[in-house]
Formats: structure tokens, sequence, C-alpha cells
């Protein structure tokens, strides 16, 4: 069977669009609406979705994803919940799922163990955040094995010769950060972005996404300009954020969503 992602950015390619990835942290306010926010986002215009498993000492995100992964642990949210979580949403949709983890959860469960669950019920892609490129050889064949792509992660400030390891082993996309720091939302856009994006693409052929900071419509439309596809985050997990207990909790998700899905495929591929 061939893997989701793959299809996705296959049918984007003909049709000359631009993907929009969302991420959103698994279990946030609690694991039941974490599922219920996929649905609205997938409803929204979102091809990819990227569900971040919440671990206490999350060492690259910002203010807005350490309080929403803190808020999915007091919730009770752990992995084996989200996986079980992923088993039911799967029942209702096939948009491409990517795990966006610390291997600390990962070591704990067992890597093996994790990926053969993990494409059990329905995951198309892993992306372990601080496993450095030099130790991924073992996840990559594993990940391989069991029809799940692995998904890498590239810096404004990576050199050369380390894009180029990075490309190696990597599968599904690129996740390029735009930025240096931590997550959170941005008034600009990186201006190294063009220069960075076309070094990637002469190491690799797969789909370059970007992301870290996209807050708005315009911003999205312009990071859509120079990659395959546009990554917001701590933009959703803030709406999250605001409007969980909320009445009309979705309704105030997918209305902010929709903008930056039409500005991202008003940009031609």
């Amino acid at each position: 069977m061939s893997n989701r992602i793959d299809l996705t950015f296959e049918k984007l390619r003909k049709e000359h669009k631009k993907g929009f990835i969302a991420y959103i942290t698994a279990g946030d306010p609690d694991l039941e609406s974490s599922f219920q926010v996929a649905d609205v986002l997938e409803k929204a215009g979102v091809d990819l979705l990227e569900l971040g498993i919440p671990f206490s000492d999350p060492l690259a995100d910002g203010i807005v994803i350490q309080q929403a992964a803190q808020r999915a642990l007091e919730a009770g949210a752990s992995l084996p919940k989200i996986l079980d979580g992923i088993r039911q949403f799967r029942k209702r949709s096939e948009i491409p799922l990517v795990l966006f983890t610390y291997f600390n959860p990962v070591y704990k469960m067992g890597l093996e163990k994790l990926i053969i669950e993990a494409a059990a019920v329905g995951v198309d892609g892993i992306l372990l955040l601080d496993l450095p490129p030099e130790e991924a050889d073992s996840a990559a064949i594993l990940m391989k094995k069991h029809g799940l792509k692995q998904i890498s992660l590239i810096a404004p400030t990576t050199p050369e010769e380390r894009i180029s390891l990075i490309c190696r082993n990597a599968s599904g996309f690129i996740y390029y950060i735009s930025r240096e720091g931590v997550t959170g939302m941005q008034q600009t856009v990186a201006s190294s972005l063009t220069e960075r994006t076309e070094l990637i693409r002469s190491h690799t052929a797969l789909p370059i996404a970007v992301g870290f900071g996209v807050s708005d419509s315009k911003q999205a439309a312009e990071i859509a300009g120079v990659s395959d596809a546009v990554v917001v985050g701590s933009a959703i997990v803030n709406e999250v954020a605001k409007h969980s207990k909320s009445p009309d909790f979705l309704t105030q998700i997918e209305e902010f969503v929709r903008p930056l899905s039409d500005a991202i495929k008003s940009v031609k591929g």
C-alpha cells in the first residue's frame, strides 16, 4: 500500500497546489477534543497533520506548545493512549499523520515497538526531533520496513555537509525550520528562506515543508511561494488554548484555519 504522505504530495503536484501541514499537540485540551480538532482541520483544508506527543521537557518548543504539552499530560495523555486515539480516528479519516516527538517517550516504549504499533494504527511517518542524523540509520531501516516515512528537520544553521547527511535518510518530506530558536508566532518571514530552500533542493528531490513562526495568511502565502508546503503550529495551538472552554470551540478553530488554507492554496505550484 502506498504511503499517504507520498500520495498527498503527488496529488498536490498534479494539481499545481501547495500543501498545508498543521501541528497540534495530541491530548490538548484532552484526548477526545484533540481528535475533534483534527477533524475540523481536515475540513478546513489541511492536507497533512502533525501530532505532537506531549513531553515534560520540550527543548525546541516555545511557551505556547510547552503549555499545550502540560495541559495534555495533566489530562492524562500518554503515547499508548494517543496511538489508540489514532486507531479510532482512522475509522473516519485518511489524512496523512506524522508523529512529532522527542526521543524520550520513544525510548521508554522502545523504538521498534513504537514503529510497529504506529504503523498498525495508521500513522504515516515519524519525526524524531532530537535524534541526531548520525544515530538515525537504525530508525530509518525500521521505518522503511514497516512502511513509515522518517521525516527530518533542517535548521537555518545546518551546514551543507550536514544537510547532505540528513537528506540521505529522510523520506516523505523535509521539514525546514525557518528560524533559529524555539517555536512561536513571528511577525515576519525569515530573509534567508529562498536561499536555504534552494540549497536543500540541491541535495534532495523530497518536498520541502517550511514552518516555525507562521502566524497569519500573508506569511503563509509568502512561504508557500518558495516551498512545497507550509507548516502552522503554534498559531493553531494558541487558538486551541484560547477557545477550548468555549461552546463554539471547534467553530472558532475552523474560522481561524480556513483563511490560512485559502492563502496557501492561492499560490500555484
